[in-house]
């Protein structure tokens, strides 16, 4: 399955994380999801070559596993940033609600509320794509065994939000630890590891086992990132 020329899909090896930059289809304003601090140059440049503005930064949820360039790319590029309202991210110029939509160009993208991996988790709609964040993953999901996570919640969110997109919708996932690039609605309803096959009850009873280690990072990431990685710190 290609991209369209519109859609970049960038990585982070330190963190597994993806980042999506979406321009419109006029090929003059853009959006970012999900930007990652460490690659904030390359996020800069891949606008300069592309002569795109930033219209919206946004963020699928609060990270525990990295830190954020959201605000530093708003401060550099004047775009707006934009969270979920129910992450605590209060900066974001935008606090997004389900069913929210936002324009850029001649294209729009439209929120809707994921919870599970947090109490606030949104997902994105664009086109054919929609840009998961840590809800579902590629034959997998989210963890929900902290920071207000709820697998009950999460196990709503894919079975009666997500998975009655069509099934031709392209899954784009915030992370992926084995290499792969994205999925299909279609797809993750029959080959989903933790979720197809099972009802409510027995994903709550899996989620609970999964006994994961806690993030490295999520001390210094989540409190930064409710600053949308803004820190005191002067700027070079």
């Amino acid at each position: 399955m290609s991209a369209t020329p519109q859609l970049h899909q960038l990585f982070d090896p330190a963190s597994s994380t993806f980042t999506y930059l979406l321009a419109d289809a006029s090929g003059s304003e853009a959006i970012i999801i999900d930007p990652v601090a460490e690659q904030i140059e390359r996020d800069l440049a891949l606008l300069r070559t592309h002569q795109l503005s930033l219209r919206y930064v946004l963020e699928t949820h609060t990270h525990a596993d990295h830190i954020t360039s959201a605000g530093r790319l708003a401060e550099i590029t004047g775009a707006l940033s934009a969270a979920p309202m129910g992450c605590g991210i209060a900066p974001a110029a935008v606090q997004l609600q389900h069913g929210q939509t936002l324009r850029f160009g001649l294209d729009t993208l439209t929120a809707i509320h994921t919870p599970g991996h947090t109490a606030g988790s949104m997902s994105y709609l664009w086109r054919d794509c929609v840009f998961t964040g840590d809800c579902l993953l590629i034959e997998g999901c989210g963890r929900t065994d902290f920071q207000s996570g709820d697998a009950g919640a999460m196990y709503d969110s894919i079975t009666q939000r997500l998975f009655t997109l069509p099934d031709a919708t392209r899954v784009l996932p915030a992370h992926d630890y084995k290499g792969r690039h994205e999925s299909s609605i279609g797809h993750e309803k029959l080959h989903n590891l933790r979720v197809s096959g099972r009802d409510r009850a027995a994903f709550v009873a899996l989620m609970a086992a999964l006994d994961l280690p806690r993030p490295k990072l999520i001390d210094v990431a989540v409190p930064a990132n409710q600053r949308l990685g803004l820190v005191d710190a002067p700027h070079g």
